[in-house]
């Protein structure tokens, strides 16, 4: 399947809208289960209950989360990206339609 310049004009502008958002943010508190899942795939604890007292109390807790800080960079270099893909569509020959 061959890569049309429409798809990379879609790319492109969807790389800018990420990235505008992006800059717009500035962090992101994940849900209980996508911290667990998190905690699990990098091998470290959510709350430590190493304690007797963490132990006893560990029903207490509140549910964990995890707030996430993306750098500010990231939304620059999104939308550079995404300039960059979506001009470069318009250097991209016209598909033709007729049986090519």
């Amino acid at each position: 399947m061959s890569i049309y310049r429409n798809r990379f004009f879609l790319a492109g502008i969807l790389l800018i809208l990420l990235g505008t958002q992006f800059r717009m943010i500035d962090s992101v508190v994940l849900n209980e289960p996508t911290t667990r899942a998190l905690a699990k795939f990098t091998n470290t604890p959510i709350v430590d209950n190493s304690t007797t007292m963490g132990s006893i109390f560990s029903t207490v807790t509140p549910k964990p989360t995890k707030r996430l800080q993306p750098p500010r960079w990231l939304g620059l270099a999104l939308i550079a990206v995404g300039t960059v893909i979506s001009l470069h569509a318009f250097a991209l020959p016209q598909h033709k339609k007729g049986g090519d």
